[in-house]
Parts: structure tokens; C-alpha cells; sequence
């Protein structure tokens, strides 16, 4: 059995050169798997929200759907660092909600770290987390819940002073403490960058190779995804046409009298 994977594991893998994987899970079954194929960061991500729960985007999930999946995840997880996605308005509106909603998801959920979105407009959120004991990974680029701002799924820091700004908030999160930085959807070059100047390690997301780790949702990777995904995304297998003639097998041997 390969040892449990810490945030302190992450900074050698960085060290070391090499790479971090990370996958999202969603219930115990899925963790479980993770684990046994020895990925080394199970994310409980709000896009649980788009993937599990049949919402258009993330920003209604809630902190106790959170709970509840995480509370899941956890029981199937042994080896990986688990972290869980702090949903939408559980840490903007202040600091003393962001510690009581992030310490319910350490305590109650059985999660190792949680993921928050932004970059210095959240320094002092990082930095109080942490202080509390509550280990931090950082996303910056395309952030979901600020997707109505944002104005749709698009790469972030094309321009020169957005591309500055991405790196600054880089340095101030890892200033803060946060034990890693998620890059979603940013330009590969930029992504290099960032992935340079901090000691911390990136993990991608539509960002390119040169990140010290990358992440996918697990049902994108999978294809039992509906519709159309993103163009990063690399499908290695397709779940949903193959379940799909599997479940029409046993309508028409049911129908047909050939089952049981």
C-alpha cells in the first residue's frame, strides 16, 4: 500500500519533478477506485452540482450538499489527499463563515483541505484557514462561481495586465499559505510562468503541460458526460454508450422474456 499522500508530499513532488494527478470523486465507490489506481489528490468538487445534481453551474450547491458528498468520498478514500470545494457564499461574505464552514468540511466532512476561488481578494480568508489549521488549495484563471462576471467558459489572462495580475495573485496566495494552485483554463505560457515563480505546486486544467500536476472531473474522463466538454478534455473511455447498450440489453431481454 502506497503511503498517504500529505500537502508535504505535494511540495516534494514538486521538488522532485513529479507530477501530481488529481481527479474529482463524488460518492464512496468512485473514491475508492481513485485511491486503488493511486491518484494522488480526490477532489470533492462543486461540480457535483453540474454532474451529480442536474444544476446549469455551480453556484447553487450548497455547504451541506458538499457534506454529504464529502462525508462519501471520505469513506472510500485511504491513501489520497482529500480536499473539498468550498461552494459559492461559503467564504465570500466574511471571514468567520469561511472558518466555520471550512472547519465543518474538515470535521464533519472528513476532509483533508479545502479549494476556495480568487486570488488577494481572499489572501486574508487563506491566511485565517490556515491558521486554524485548515490546509488551503487556491484556483485561479476560470473561476465557476464567478461565471455570470466572467461572462461564460472562456481561457482568462490573454492580455498582458491580466496575465500580470494572475501571476501577483499566484504570490499573494502562496504568500497567504495555500498549499497549492489550481490553473483553469489560462494560457499555457502563463501557466508555465505562474508554475515557475511560486514554490507551491500548480495543478492544471485547460492549462497546458508545463503545470506540476492536472486535474479532470472524473465524468469527463470517463465520457459519461452529456453534451458537449471542454477541449482540453481527454475522454479515455465512454461509459455512457456503453451502459446505455447495456441497459437497452436487459429492457429487451426483459421485454422478450429472455431474462430472468
Amino acid at each position: 500500500m502506497n503511503p498517504h499522500v500529505t500537502v508535504s508530499t505535494l511540495r516534494e513532488m514538486k521538488k522532485n519533478g513529479k507530477k501530481i494527478v488529481m481527479l474529482t470523486a463524488y460518492d464512496a465507490p468512485t473514491s475508492k477506485l481513485l485511491n486503488e489506481a493511486g491518484v494522488d489528490i480526490v477532489l470533492v468538487g462543486d461540480s457535483v452540482g453540474n454532474v451529480k445534481l442536474g444544476y446549469n453551474n455551480t453556484i447553487p450547491v450548497t455547504v451541506e450538499e458538499m457534506l454529504h458528498h464529502t462525508r462519501a468520498v471520505s469513506r472510500g478514500n485511504t491513501n489520497a489527499l482529500l480536499v473539498t470545494d468550498m461552494p459559492y457564499l461559503s467564504y465570500q461574505l466574511s471571514i468567520e463563515d469561511a472558518k466555520v464552514n471550512a472547519g465543518r468540511l474538515i470535521k464533519e466532512g472528513g476532509s483533508q483541505g479545502v479549494k476556495i476561488e480568487g486570488g488577494r481578494e481572499f489572501a486574508n480568508t487563506v491566511k485565517a484557514l490556515v491558521e486554524i489549521n485548515v490546509p488551503v488549495m487556491g484556483h485561479l484563471g476560470l473561476t465557476p462561481q464567478a461565471i455570470h462576471k466572467i461572462g461564460g467558459y472562456k481561457v482568462q489572462g490573454k492580455t498582458a495586465q491580466d496575465a500580470e495580475r494572475m501571476v501577483t495573485d499566484a504570490k499573494v496566495l502562496e504568500g497567504a499559505g495555500a498549499f497549492a494552485i489550481v490553473l483553469e483554463c489560462v494560457p499555457s505560457d502563463l501557466a508555465q510562468e505562474i508554475t515557475q515563480k511560486v514554490s507551491v505546486p500548480t495543478i492544471g486544467i485547460g492549462a497546458g503541460p508545463h503545470c506540476d500536476g492536472q486535474v479532470l472531473v472524473i465524468d469527463d474522463l470517463l465520457g459519461l458526460t452529456d453534451g458537449q466538454v471542454p477541449s482540453f478534455v481527454k475522454r479515455y473511455a465512454n461509459l455512457k454508450e456503453e451502459s446505455l447498450k447495456a441497459v437497452k440489453r436487459f429492457r429487451n431481454e426483459v421485454q422478450n422474456g429472455r431474462y430472468p
